[in-house]
C-alpha cells in the first residue's frame, strides 16, 4: 500500500474528541488533523511524539491532514484503520497467506450474519467460501510483542461469533490481524484489557475460526505486509 503523496511530519500536541488531533507542522504551522482511529490508540498519543500526515486538496474538507503514522519507541506506527483491509487483501494476492490463495473471486464488504459485513470474502466453486474479518493492531506493552485490543470491543467479539456461525454452516471464517508495526514477532490477545473478547477468541477457535497475523514493513512511503507470526496464548 503506498500512500497517494508524500506525507508531511511535525509534532502531536494533543489528540481529543478522538477524531482530531492538534499538531505543529515541521514548518512551524499550528493544525488541527483528522485522526482515523476510533480507538484508545494506548501509548501513541503523547504529546511531542513525531507524526506523518498526509495532505487532501478535496475542498469539502474542514480538516485537510489526516493523520497516518507516529513513532514510538524508536519506530513507525501505522494508525489509519482504513489502511488494513488494502493491505490485508495486498498480503492475500501475493501469496503471503497460502491458505487463503487461489480464490477465484474475490469481494469486499459483503453483507453476512446479524447486520454484519464481512471484510472480504473469497469464493471458489471447488472451496468452502472464507469468510475475513481484518482488525487493526498498533498496540505493544513488551518488546516484540503485539496486543489485542488496547480497549474493549464488543463488536470485535461479535465479529468472533459471527464467524463461529460461518464455519457452523460449512464456510470457513477467518481473524487476520494486521499489525501495523515492524517491531513485533508475536501477537497475543488482549485479555486483561478486555476479558470478553479474549473469551469471545477462545470460543471462535473452538468452533473452528482460523486466526492469522502479519507484520508490516512501515516507512513514509507505504505499508506492505512481510510476514506472519504467531497468535499466542
Amino acid at each position: 500500500m503506498i500512500f497517494a503523496s508524500p506525507l508531511v511530519t511535525g509534532r502531536l500536541v494533543q489528540r481529543y474528541k478522538r477524531f482530531l488531533a492538534d499538531i505543529i507542522l515541521d514548518d512551524g504551522n499550528p493544525i488541527t488533523s483528522s485522526v482515523p482511529n476510533t480507538g484508545s490508540m494506548l501509548g501513541l498519543t503523547d504529546p511531542g511524539i513525531r507524526v506523518w500526515l498526509s495532505i487532501s486538496d478535496g475542498l469539502k474538507r474542514k480538516y485537510p491532514h489526516t493523520l497516518q503514522l507516529v513513532e514510538a519507541q524508536g519506530i513507525m506506527v501505522g494508525i489509519n484503520t482504513g489502511l488494513p483491509n488494502r493491505i490485508a487483501e495486498e498480503a492475500i494476492l501475493s501469496g503471503l497467506l497460502p491458505s487463503l490463495s487461489g480464490y477465484t473471486e474475490f469481494r469486499r464488504e459483503q453483507k453476512y450474519g446479524s447486520n454484519s459485513r464481512i471484510d472480504i470474502l473469497l469464493r471458489d466453486p471447488n472451496r468452502p467460501d472464507a469468510y475475513v474479518e481484518v482488525k487493526n493492531v498498533h498496540f505493544s506493552r513488551s518488546a516484540g510483542l503485539a496486543e489485542f485490543p488496547d480497549s474493549p470491543t464488543a463488536r470485535g467479539a461479535k465479529h468472533l461469533d459471527e464467524l463461529g456461525n460461518m464455519v457452523e454452516n460449512g464456510h470457513r471464517g477467518i481473524m487476520l490481524y494486521v499489525i501495523q508495526r515492524g517491531d513485533c514477532e508475536r501477537l497475543k490477545i488482549c485479555g486483561d484489557l478486555d476479558p470478553a473478547y479474549a473469551t469471545a477468541f477462545e470460543r471462535a477457535m473452538r468452533r473452528g475460526v482460523e486466526a492469522y497475523a502479519v507484520k508490516c514493513h512501515i516507512t513514509p512511503t507505504g505499508i506492505a505486509a512481510i510476514s506472519t507470526m504467531p497468535i499466542i496464548d
